[in-house]
């Protein structure tokens, strides 16, 4: 029986351009690829969001999905599937749209069990144009979660800095790039933006005050306050689990320290002591430790410290440089940038066995961040000169470049799962 949920989405930004602002590049393969066959929605057609495209492409992303040429055939309904006509096909995604009052559409979508001939699930989604390409990748959420038992991540958000010449843009958009939002256009640097655990805000640093200074703003309201603006820099903002700390950095009392605060930059705290630079601090999922980049040591390493002081601990001891560390959601180990012998890498790293993988090839890799399923890991690279997007798989198989039209790419951050 059909799974009915009526969705009611509260989206944090404006309506979604009709151009993606990344081209997609695949590379790699699971070792295992799902064949899945995705229909073509009836009615699909005549809405200006192609739902079923949207879903195949969020799937052949991952590079777990092997996508099953329809060839002509087009069920909507279960009685319509031939089972027989299927043969190797694990899952098959069929649905209908039908207009209802207020410019609002209803999308009803289900999946088949291709091997058990029997229903998976269904949903019935009713949302607005400008809303149709999120459901479509809440859709794909759903068949990436039923058919791997891991959380899908294709309705998640990211941000990046766009420079052009002497322009510096903050953008957010979805996971493939499309919905592209300028949140700040400045003729000065823009760096480091945090995601508040809730997606509702961004922390970053912007030198349009002369100096670098951390600045928050709603993507709600469009508001924004400088919350650290003191002597010397400010830098490299953290947002603390339950949203209600940030870390950061200051050299206002003498050399790179790491400090806490409330969002709105009151009830500084600081946490480092000492003449050893300090730098891009990191929550674990619990709240519990902060990791950070130091060369105390002489290098450049990755420490770990508890958020309430205490002496900190070296957690990576592979030679050569680590920094920029980010907790992994599970907060099992963490992704951070790895250099040697003049190569930046994407590496992790598990508490546990404190065993490092290195996931990437190496070149221009930096500034990397877990998707929030921990499934894929977003850093910034470079291809012919410029600056692009790149994902990588948790086992390092699978690998995405995503590069801008125009200027360099920069700075990149995974979003949160958002509240539906």
């Amino acid at each position: 029986m059909i799974l009915r949920t009526l969705m009611s989405f509260t989206l944090l930004l404006l309506v979604s351009s009709a151009q993606a602002a990344l081209n997609i590049q695949i590379i790699g393969a699971g070792e295992r690829q799902i064949p899945v066959a995705i229909i073509p929605f009836a009615g699909e057609d005549k809405l200006p969001v192609s739902l079923s495209s949207v879903i195949s492409a969020d799937l052949a992303r991952t590079g777990l999905f092997r996508l099953v040429d329809p060839a002509g055939k087009a069920p909507h309904q279960p009685a319509e599937v031939n089972y027989a006509e299927w043969g190797g096909v694990e899952a098959i995604a069929i649905g209908s749209v039908a207009a209802q009052e207020n410019n609002r559409t209803e999308i009803r979508f289900r999946l088949l069990d291709g091997v058990k001939q029997v229903e998976l699930l269904g949903q019935a989604v009713s949302g607005r144009d400008s809303q149709l390409r999120y459901i479509a990748h809440r859709i794909a959420d759903t068949i990436y979660e039923k058919l791997t038992g891991v959380p899908g991540v294709f309705s998640t958000r990211i941000v990046y800095v766009n420079r052009n010449k002497s322009k510096f843009k903050l953008i957010v958009s979805d996971s493939d790039g499309y919905g592209e939002q300028v949140i700040l256009d400045s003729d000065e640097p823009i760096m480091s933006p945090a995601w508040s655990p809730d997606g509702s805000h961004l922390a970053y640093v912007s030198f349009e005050l002369g100096h670098a200074a951390v600045f928050v703003q709603s993507l709600v309201t469009g508001q924004r306050k400088a919350v650290a603006s003191f002597n010397g820099s400010n830098s490299a903002p953290a947002w603390s689990p339950d949203g209600r700390q940030l870390a950061l950095v200051l050299t206002r009392d003498g050399g790179s320290q790491i400090y806490l605060c409330k969002p709105d930059g009151s009830d500084l705290k600081r946490l480092t002591h000492g003449d050893a630079i300090n730098t891009e601090p990191n929550f674990s999922p619990d709240g519990q430790y902060l990791l950070f980049t130091s060369d105390r040591g002489g290098s450049a390493q990755i420490y770990r410290m508890p958020v309430d002081g205490g002496s900190a601990q070296r957690v990576t001891f592979e030679g050569g440089q680590a920094f920029s560390p980010r907790h992994s959601p599970d907060g099992k180990g963490f992704v951070f940038t790895y250099r040697n012998g003049g190569r930046f890498y994407i590496a992790t790293e598990d508490f546990e066995t404190k065993q490092m993988q290195l996931l990437t090839d190496g070149g221009w890799e930096k500034r990397p961040s877990f998707a929030p399923n921990g499934k894929l890991v977003l850093f910034a690279s470079d291809a012919a000169g410029r600056g692009i997007l790149s994902t990588v798989s948790s086992d390092g198989k699978v690998k995405q470049r995503m590069s801008a039209q125009t200027g360099d790419v920069r700075e990149p951050m995974w979003g949160p799962f958002l509240n539906q």
